[in-house]
């Protein structure tokens, strides 16, 4: 997951060594206490919620091969 599985306690101890940060259970209570949302995925639904969300804001059905610069300045 590239480190993405723990991003909330990679930012809470950033000098914490990544292999420990699963260690540290205790984020998920503080979060729920503190009523910050702390969302688990397994490896197929994150890719999932990925390519959606990339599908979403990227080209979408748009023609790849359309330059918008050029389609916005070509006469006739």
């Amino acid at each position: 997951m590239g480190g993405l599985n723990l991003q909330v306690e990679l930012h809470l101890f950033p000098s914490m060594p990544s292999g420990n940060l699963r260690r540290a259970p205790f984020v998920r209570a503080h979060c729920a206490e503190h009523g910050v949302p702390y969302t688990e995925a397994g490896l197929l639904e994150s890719y999932g919620i990925v390519v959606r969300h990339l599908n979403r804001v990227g080209l979408g059905d748009r023609d790849p091969f359309a330059c918008p610069f050029v389609t916005a300045h070509r006469q006739g």
